[in-house]
């Protein structure tokens, strides 16, 4: 692994921090910040609105792609939103989460959505800078940043607010977004070439001809599932501990900092894996660690529950996880087409988030109509079904990408031709 290599992993790693960690502390600490300044439940709710940026951000992805003629331009994307956010998340410790409530969350909403057009240019970033054979790698990055950013966002951020207070927090917070930002103001590893000297045929409904291209439904129909045999255990595991008698304390630990902490780990080696396989070689491998995780699951609840077996079951989820998240930026990162990486890579990332929202607001009705043991059935069931199917949904002609969608290196030549 060459220096050029390190320095591109090393640029993704912290762009991914600089957006996860105050994304996790706006989504995870503020709710508990929130109660202990006693608003209501009702308040609290609302505050889920605050992640609507990243629900719809594919909306204005074709805007970023058609100002972007190089990586360079995507990298001027990545550097004035961010400044932005981290002005917007300065600004918001001026402010009093008593008297200034609904403010602050006007003001998280602009924070999101100038994270939100970080992330795709970020995306595409990545997706013209790495190599074919550099994105397994690249994309445990992405992975290990967003599991770094909750463990530090939504739990040494609290220590801080204890010791420090409200302004402090998110003024050190801002502070670590702009010195996140400084190993891509220094990246040096452009091409020369543009890599289209003009867009216009860039429409603003570009996600819409996305899903016309030729056996797509196969695609989206995996992404949809390729989560859903592991997502309600991962919402339902807090609730489960709670209910086994585990303080919340213990709790906090085990899924928060222990589990997080081996979903960290475990991108690296899922990225190896995917680089020294390959895409087509390893798609069985990780829906089979689902299912076992399911399987586990199941036989925890068989058993008195001790507290080594809660650890081994912890560590399986949110290493199954992770490495879940790296095989499915990786194939994302084969399914975009040429000049259109920002939208087309966050499209397949908002299904994926879709699919998890589905699945955990499920989950809970169902371990309250059945029991935590029959939502780990279902989970199994489906985990089972998704390896029945991936035959008939893991086409390899589409995923062909010299035929279907040519692999984009940094700086080659886009033909500029409107996609039918």
């Amino acid at each position: 692994m060459g220096k050029k290599e390190i320095n591109k992993y090393f640029t993704l790693l912290s762009l991914y921090l600089a957006q996860s960690i105050p994304m996790s502390f706006f989504s995870t600490v503020i709710p508990v910040i929130m109660r202990m300044e006693n608003y209501s439940l009702e308040s609290i709710g609302y505050l889920q609105l605050i992640k609507l940026p990243w629900i719809v951000k594919f909306l204005w992805a074709p805007i970023v792609d058609r100002t972007s003629h190089s990586s360079k331009r995507y990298r001027r994307w990545i550097l004035s939103s961010e400044l932005f956010y981290a002005a917007i998340i300065v600004s918001i410790g001026f402010f009093d989460l008593q008297t200034d409530f609904s403010t602050i969350i006007i003001l998280m909403v602009i924070a999101f959505t100038a994270s939100a057009t970080q992330d795709i240019a970020t995306d595409a970033f990545a997706i013209l800078v790495l190599k074919e054979k550099e994105r397994s790698i690249g994309n445990s990055m992405q992975s290990a940043g967003s599991f770094i950013g909750t463990l530090v966002g939504s739990g040494v951020l609290l220590i801080i607010y204890h010791y420090w207070g409200w302004m402090p927090l998110l003024h050190c917070l801002g502070v670590f977004v702009l010195i996140s930002l400084i190993p891509v103001m220094f990246f040096k590893n452009h091409s020369k070439k543009e890599i289209d000297k003009s867009r216009k045929n860039i429409s603003p409904l570009e996600f819409v001809y996305f899903f016309k291209q030729k056996r797509i439904g196969g695609h989206i129909l995996l992404l949809f599932l390729f989560y859903a045999g592991i997502i309600g255990i991962l919402t339902m595991i807090k609730p489960y501990l709670v209910d086994l008698g585990y303080e919340v304390k213990r709790i906090g630990f085990i899924s928060g900092i222990f589990g997080t902490a081996c979903g960290a780990l475990m991108t690296i080696p899922a990225g190896i894996f995917i680089r020294k396989k390959g895409v087509l070689r390893s798609v069985w491998v990780f829906p089979v660690l689902n299912v076992m995780v399911a399987v586990y699951f199941i036989f925890l609840t068989y058993t008195n529950h001790q507290l080594y077996l809660i650890y081994v079951g912890v560590a399986l989820l949110w290493s199954a996880y992770a490495m879940s998240s790296v095989f499915v930026y990786t194939l994302g990162m084969q399914v975009v087409r040429k000049g259109r990486e920002g939208t087309d890579f966050t499209i397949q990332i908002v299904v994926t988030h879709l699919s998890s929202l589905v699945i955990a607001i499920l989950s809970g009705k169902i371990a309250d109509t059945i029991d935590y043991r029959g939502l780990f059935a279902i989970e199994l069931g489906i985990g089972l079904l998704i390896l029945i199917l991936l035959p008939f949904l893991f086409r390899k002609e589409f995923y062909n990408t010299e035929e279907r969608c040519p692999v984009i290196e940094a700086g080659a030549e886009f033909p500029d031709k409107t996609i039918n």
